[in-house]
């Protein structure tokens, strides 16, 4: 990727552009590191909703996937059943995919078992970073417990955004800023 100066005159990453919706994100978002449960399980939901799409049409629908999911409390969420299924394909706000809604269903369940077995979602995600090949064998021990949309692709763009690297381009103004963050940050 390239450093391009927006029209504000902020050196920043090349993909964002200039819509403000993803410069907001590039800027106060993607590459901080997050250990909050809920946040992580939204964002690996959502890159799995992203799955064939653009992120920005997930992100100007962001707002009414946490409606839809209950603020993607992942206890809630496990408690899905064929109703709610029903409810989501209709809800025009969201991504109406049936393997992808039940799929969010299905992980939030599962990420109720990784907190009984480790105390949190983000003491498992944590573990992955600074691995070599870490989206891949992350991708493929999430399916072997059952997770579905979690391909490596989309695993790595989930460990980009939740600051387990830090890919922001040499020269961006945010690099920094994420690198001191992630210094400052107590893994779980």
């Amino acid at each position: 990727m390239k450093v391009v100066v927006g029209k504000d005159g902020v050196r920043r990453c090349s993909w964002p552009g200039e819509d403000p919706l993803l410069v907001s994100y590039h800027d106060r978002e993607w590459g901080f590191p997050v250990d909050d449960d809920r946040r992580l399980f939204e964002k690996i939901c959502l890159e799995g909703f992203q799955s064939g799409l653009s992120w920005i049409t997930i992100l100007r629908k962001r707002e009414n996937f946490r409606r839809a999911f209950d603020g993607f409390d992942f206890r809630k969420v496990a408690r899905f059943g064929k109703r709610d299924v029903t409810r989501l394909l209709k809800d025009a706000g969201i991504v109406r995919h049936r393997g992808k809604i039940e799929s969010t269903i299905n992980n939030a369940q599962l990420a109720l078992e990784l907190k009984s077995e480790l105390g949190s979602v983000a003491r498992y995600v944590w573990q992955w970073e600074n691995k070599p090949d870490a989206a891949r064998h992350f991708s493929k021990d999430l399916k072997r417990r059952g997770w579905t949309f979690v391909g490596p692709t989309t695993v790595y763009s989930f460990m980009q955004a939740m600051g387990l690297v830090n890919d922001h381009t040499e020269g961006c103004s945010v690099r920094d800023e994420v690198e001191k963050a992630r210094r400052r940050f107590a893994r779980p």
